[in-house]
């Protein structure tokens, strides 16, 4: 177990607005949780004494992140503090939202934000039901914003742009390795996958006009199973740092697709997809033209899914990207 020092100022005055009582002071201990996040997450417990004369125990969670620059979106690593400071969290409803932010400060090129813990079901654990129903409050959550076009939308000026899973797409086939690799006679990928890849790249470009016909909304952008906490039904999302501009359905590619569960990604395919055109037609009452998930999913993760082949250490390892791809292949038949 690792720890980190923290200033007892800042947990005191977390802690009051966390509890929303007075706190003579308070006792911790850190520590780094696991996950996909590029910044140093703490769990943060202790007991905090109240001025009420109350011993309370706490969890929340520390969230710091130091300046670094994604490919193609320099500003992602201070996203997610600029859409804390910005108001932003008054958009969502109890049904979807992230964790409340009890405080948030930046220090040169660091943030920290001390956030709400979330006890619920995440991960592969997330079951069916959950999934239909992430996709279905996401899809209201869009909606409603597409509709209304609150102004805050526009005042936030560090937002990815719409051409962002484009910009990743290019970024993979540029790859030579991987490129030429399923176009090899020796690739160990069946050729009928491989086909699949190398189809999907010749409809690039008309692909990728069809999908720009479609309505411009904001998304998540990294909205996998270990981003996605069912508390209850309620839907929480954590890690914000690439969200922004794209386009309908953008969001579906990763909640299907994104290293989910390989035995069920068909069955999320058919049943998501017109869950969350259900959640979004609930504010926006038009005819929603072919999201192109499918043919989505193959152009994001398709080469993606091919390093991870040949980067893989195991036989196992290699299988489930095969396998992966295959559940791709099936999908829609």
């Amino acid at each position: 177990m690792t720890s980190r020092r923290i200033r007892h100022d800042t947990l005191k005055y977390v802690l009051e607005k966390m509890l929303r009582v007075g706190v003579a002071g308070a006792h911790y201990r850190t520590r780094r949780m696991h996950g996909g996040t590029l910044g140093d997450v703490r769990l943060v417990t202790g007991q905090a004494e109240t001025l009420d004369g109350r011993t309370v125990p706490y969890k929340l969670v520390l969230k710091i992140q130091k300046q670094w620059e994604r490919y193609g979106d320099p500003g992602s690593w201070r996203r997610e503090y600029d859409l804390y400071v910005s108001g932003f969290g008054k958009l969502f409803q109890p049904s979807l939202r992230w964790p409340e932010c009890y405080h948030a400060e930046m220090r040169g090129n660091e943030w920290q934000i001390w956030m709400e813990y979330i006890q619920g079901v995440s991960g592969l654990a997330l079951t069916g039901d959950m999934f239909i129903n992430a996709a279905y409050e996401l899809g209201r959550f869009q909606g409603r914003l597409y509709a209304q076009k609150p102004d805050i939308l526009n005042r936030i000026a560090n937002l990815s742009r719409e051409d962002a899973a484009q910009k990743y797409y290019t970024y993979y086939r540029s790859s030579v390795r991987l490129y030429d690799y399923v176009r090899s006679e020796d690739c160990g990928i069946p050729r009928h996958l491989c086909a699949m890849l190398i189809d999907a790249d010749e409809r690039a470009d008309s692909l990728f006009k069809s999908v720009e016909a479609l309505p411009v909304i904001f998304c998540h952008r990294d909205f996998w199973v270990t981003n996605i906490f069912d508390l209850n039904g309620q839907i929480i999302l954590i890690d914000w740092d690439t969200s922004g501009w794209g386009y309908l359905g953008e969001d579906l590619v990763s909640l299907i697709a994104d290293e989910a569960d390989v035995e069920h990604m068909t069955e999320y395919f058919d049943t998501c997809v017109p869950a969350y055109l259900r959640g979004f037609s609930e504010y926006v009452r038009s005819d929603i033209p072919d999201l192109h998930i499918r043919e989505r999913i193959i152009l994001h993760f398709g080469y993606r899914l091919v390093e991870w082949y040949l980067d893989a250490e195991t036989e196992d390892r290699k299988k489930l990207q095969i396998n992966t791809l295959q559940q791709i292949y099936r999908m829609g038949s």
